[in-house]
């Protein structure tokens, strides 16, 4: 399989990631502009993608979803609540509705249920020859039933939102702080590097810290605090890396 981060942050988030059979987007939170030139970067044609996964309804995931879709052969794959929640959708062709797990032949796809204010929002692990990738965004924790289904997973792009000290101590407002903080929010450095400890192993090769705040996080303390939690952790074969809001990141093959 090959993933790329194209984008993440508050002002956007997609992820591309080519199966043996299948070309697909995980989100869609920039313009159609956007993902059109990061995908030709990277050597992809718009025109392939075959599915389009959502984690969840909220804007910065879903910003460019009818534009990119209009007139797409690609399939739009959602959970019914998210289905429930869109307007417009009967503009879209191509419409796959899961109450618990798409089924797609030849994709090995599994989705988990997470806390965050949007409804139903979804993390997603993808397998394939032995390899596999896990993709959490956008949760205020991560239910520990979920630990053994997710542990030993070559690469794992996970969310790593906001340092708590720059968070309380900065411009947001208290309301939104506590919004951030709670279990409906999303992760802080201090809680994915706990979550990382108990679910990295010897089979894994890439941390990707995606969803980084511009204004209560940076990419400094997000791997230090990280790398911080996974000291008692063999990570000499793992590569940690935060993933950039406005271009796309390296090409994983894995």
């Amino acid at each position: 399989m090959k993933i790329c981060n194209l984008a993440s942050g508050s002002s956007g988030n997609s992820t591309y990631i080519q199966t043996k059979k299948y070309q697909i987007l995980i989100d869609l939170g920039k313009t159609k502009k956007y993902l059109v030139e990061q995908l030709a970067s990277i050597g992809v044609n718009y025109e392939d993608i075959d599915y389009v996964f959502l984690t969840h309804t909220h804007d910065d995931h879903i910003s460019a979803l009818n534009v990119f879709l209009k007139n797409h052969k690609a399939t739009l794959v959602l959970s019914r609540e998210m289905y429930k929640q869109l307007r417009d959708i009967d503009k879209i062709e191509h419409v796959l509705v899961y109450d618990d797990n798409p089924v797609i032949e030849n994709l090995n796809i599994t989705t988990y249920k997470m806390s965050h204010d949007a409804g139903d929002t979804r993390a997603f692990v993808i397998e394939e020859n032995g390899s596999s990738i896990v993709y959490i965004t956008d949760t205020g924790y991560l239910n520990g039933k979920y630990f053994n289904s997710l542990k030993g997973k070559t690469a794992y792009y996970i969310e790593c939102n906001h340092d708590i000290e720059m968070l309380t101590h900065g411009p947001y407002p208290i309301y939104l702080q506590k919004r951030i903080l709670s279990d409906f929010g999303h992760l802080s450095n201090k809680f994915t590097g706990m979550y990382l400890s108990k679910l990295i192993n010897n089979n894994t090769n890439y941390i990707m810290l995606m969803h980084l705040s511009e204004k209560n996080n940076n990419e400094k303390i997000a791997l230090a605090t990280v790398k911080e939690a996974l000291r008692d952790n063999d990570t000499s074969n793992i590569k940690i890396e935060c993933c950039k809001p406005n271009t796309h990141g390296e090409v994983i093959n894995i």
